[in-house]
């Protein structure tokens, strides 16, 4: 069982952002991590080759400092890493991305492939979707269970008001959602062992950049800080009362 992971280098999503002049998020001196959603597929992809044997392969569309990332994939139990060198990596669509990273996973040839099914930065939830239409691969997206069965994969996903349960031939693609599998603390050991684990650095396969580059983020801005709460005095009756009449009147959540 060969798998493919793509993985994402993200800001730490419990790090206090800042956004300069530019509108571009400020990534100097803040802790960078692989994306959450990208250590669940992480996990579950080593789990699955714990379980039936296999190679579990990081592909990562980044430069040099994405190293750290892909490192503590390696040391979660991922047997090999390959970074897909493109300087411009941070502004590039999720079109782009997704053909870049189809372009290197076609030759793999590999019998999944796995990701989070959105980032915890941008949140676009488009790069494992069109994998699949590029790998010409069936999709189960917001996934929360795997297994194999019989050469297909028994997906449980994640719908409104409940879930799904599919099954996909093999080869196929899976994009992770939160509890799919708990993410493992590397040891010590597994830590030093992932750095004897050579990372390929390749060059991103070239790709056809739309005029203009696709979508392109005018800017961006952070939440305002939230507003402190109302006390409401009174009575209890006089307390319920007034709350429903602020509700309704205010904050017009009321008919």
């Amino acid at each position: 069982m060969d798998i493919v992971v793509c993985v994402k280098q993200v800001v730490d999503t419990e790090a206090a952002l800042e956004v300069d002049a530019a509108g571009e998020v400020v990534t100097e001196g803040q802790t960078l991590v692989i994306d959450p959603y990208s250590e669940f597929a992480v996990e579950r992809a080593v789990q699955l080759t714990e379980e039936v044997g296999g190679t579990v392969t990081l592909l990562c569309v980044g430069d040099e400092g994405c190293a750290a990332t892909v490192r503590h994939g390696l040391a979660m139990g991922a047997h090999e890493a390959v970074i897909l060198t493109d300087e411009a990596w941070r502004t590039r669509d999720a079109a782009v991305c997704a053909a870049q990273l189809a372009g290197a996973i076609e030759p793999l040839e590999p019998d999944m492939v796995m990701g989070g099914w959105k980032s915890g930065d941008t949140a676009a939830a488009q790069v494992m979707g069109r994998l699949g239409v590029l790998l010409n691969m069936p999709v189960a997206t917001m996934a929360t269970a795997v297994a194999l069965e019989d050469g297909t994969a028994r997906v449980v996903c994640e719908v409104d008001g409940g879930t799904e349960a599919a099954e996909l031939p093999l080869p196929c693609v899976i994009a992770a959602q939160q509890g799919l599998a708990e993410p493992r603390y590397p040891s010590v050991r597994d830590v030093m062992q992932a750095r004897r684990k050579k990372i390929e650095m390749r060059d991103a396969p070239a790709v056809e950049v739309p005029k203009g580059g696709g979508v392109r983020v005018v800017s961006r801005t952070l939440k305002p800080p939230r507003a402190g709460g109302r006390i409401v005095e009174g009575s209890v009756e006089e307390a319920v009362a007034a709350t429903v009449r602020l509700l309704a009147e205010e904050a017009k959540v009321l008919a």
